[in-house]
């Protein structure tokens, strides 16, 4: 019997135009919709670390607003994405939203350029933990309202006041189920942190 020979499946390497690249962390509460930000931006096949919701998560996962989600990120999410004409690669690397993972979000925040938080209307107190590590680790960040369809809409003023942010950091909304919404939301991120790095090399020269 003829067999087909066996290969190595394809891999998708780093174009040949990239010449940097930076760690983004995507951070938030539980269900919030870091695993679809990420799925709808990467250009390549984003590698998902989840496992099925069991019994055992009961009254400890909320699953109010996300009645009919089956799994749980447990690690990460990876993706990545080419930015600046294709001289830029983002590793995106998001993070479990439940509080009892902190150790592995230090882990997996170490290196990172900067931070995009999603927050959701339904219950913005579920980002405030993230927040703290990012304040805490001085990593920079923005912060996108994930638009879940039926969520109340507050004003901006207010969404800062719920989420302790400094004026300046960048207050945005996305759909994350939409990639050029969600890549909207990252750009604004990138911007903010060359706005930074930028900001420091004056003052490092002053």
């Amino acid at each position: 019997m003829d067999c087909a020979p066996w290969s190595d499946p394809p891999v998708t390497y780093v174009p040949a135009t990239v010449t940097r690249s930076a760690k983004i962390v995507v951070a938030g509460g539980f269900g919030v919709g870091k695993t679809t930000l990420i799925g709808s931006v990467s250009e390549v096949k984003p590698l998902r670390m989840e496992e099925p919701i069991t019994q055992e998560s009961a009254g400890v996962d909320d699953l109010r607003g996300t009645p009919h989600k089956t799994t749980t990120t447990v690690a990460m999410d990876f993706g990545r994405i080419h930015m600046a004409g294709g001289r830029l690669a983002l590793y995106l690397f998001g993070l479990p939203g439940q509080a009892r993972f902190q150790p592995l979000w230090e882990d997996l925040a170490e290196g990172a350029l900067g931070c995009l938080v999603l927050a959701d209307t339904r219950n913005l107190d579920a980002s405030h933990d993230a927040l703290g590590l990012l304040d805490n680790g001085g990593i920079p960040y923005a912060v996108a309202i994930n638009a879940f369809p039926g969520a109340p809409e507050y004003p901006e003023s207010e969404l800062r006041e719920a989420l302790a942010l400094d004026p300046f950091t960048p207050l945005t909304t996305c759909d994350a189920r939409d990639r050029t919404s969600s890549l909207h939301a990252l750009i604004t991120l990138t911007e903010y942190l060359s706005e930074q790095r930028s900001a420091a090399l004056m003052e490092s020269r002053r």
